[in-house]
């Protein structure tokens, strides 16, 4: 068989860490990362590329979670692992807005599409779970991360049981500070976050409420003493507007994202510029959108839905 197929997923920012107690919450955003697979016979194995983006000593990027992606959904469905897959993407890596996700997520929708199956897009989330775990990408598998950057929108999870808690969709502007530093989450300190697992069940009782701009408040202070961030971003974000009240520390960091309501979106969004470009750090400021849109198919009813 030779063919050849596209997929498709989205950044995502954090509204509580998994880390500390295997519960975590995120939401979808604007950035995105695009998969292509082709297969054929004339392939040796599986091979994978990652267009613009290379390692500090120049070689190839790692491509072991992309070309695992690959081989769990052939294997799912009893072909040969030959084939060849190639990702590009406008996330940032190593940065804390779910790149490893979105790459994931993308390569197991291209693959489906070349061999022309389908399957619920929670079966497709957990390949590209699974995968994580196998190359050592993610410590919990990012359950929480996957779900917002394939189906969109504010999502709760149980990362231990992988299972989908709750979803919503929410219309906010997302401002985005990324350092110019890269924390990747292979190797965050699990022994210190887990010291603040009481707190952040707080954060995540808020999430559950719809409170996600408190929650994610708090879950930026915690894991930024427990990860040795300054939270003077987050600190910056709260003082220049009273209208800005979610920001946090995305992922393992070193990213920060805060969430400005589109009513008071113009304003608000110049004072955090302003402000996070007054900061002694070098980084940059991107500007997204929450993504509300699921980017494949899934079938609703397992778990709660609404709007906030």
């Amino acid at each position: 068989m030779n063919a050849k197929g596209h997929g498709k997923a989205s950044g995502a920012g954090t509204v509580i860490n998994a880390i500390a107690t295997y519960k975590g919450s995120a939401f979808g955003i604007t950035l995105w990362t695009h998969a292509e697979v082709e297969l054929g016979t004339d392939f040796k194995g599986i091979e994978g590329h990652i267009e613009g983006e290379a390692g500090s000593d120049g070689r190839s990027a790692d491509t072991r979670l992309i070309e695992r992606c690959v081989e769990l959904v052939l294997k799912r469905f009893d072909m040969p692992p030959s084939g060849y897959v190639c990702t590009r993407s406008e996330i940032p890596a190593g940065s804390g807005l779910k790149s490893s996700s979105a790459a994931a997520n993308a390569t197991v929708v291209a693959t489906l599409d070349a061999i022309g199956e389908e399957m619920d897009a929670l079966d497709a989330i957990r390949i590209g779970v699974n995968a994580a775990l196998d190359t050592g990408v993610s410590i919990t598998g990012a359950f929480d991360d996957a779900c917002a950057s394939l189906l969109g929108g504010f999502v709760i999870t149980d990362n231990r049981n992988n299972e989908l808690i709750k979803r919503v969709e929410k219309d906010s502007d997302v401002l985005i500070f990324v350092p110019e530093e890269k924390a990747f989450t292979a190797d965050t300190d699990v022994r210190r976050s887990r010291l603040i697992a009481p707190w952040v069940e707080i954060a995540y009782e808020l999430a559950l409420r719809g409170e996600f701009e408190e929650a994610m408040t708090l879950n930026g202070f915690l894991y930024c003493a427990a990860l040795n961030f300054s939270p003077e971003p987050m600190l910056k974000a709260l003082e220049c507007n009273p209208n800005i009240r979610g920001v946090s520390l995305s992922g393992t960091g070193p990213s920060f994202v805060a969430l400005i309501d589109r009513a008071v979106a113009g304003e608000a969004e110049i004072d955090l510029y302003n402000a996070w470009r007054e900061l002694e750090m070098e980084g940059r400021v991107i500007k997204a959108k929450i993504n509300n849109v699921p980017l494949y198919k899934h079938k609703p009813g397992s778990e709660p839905e609404g709007r906030v």
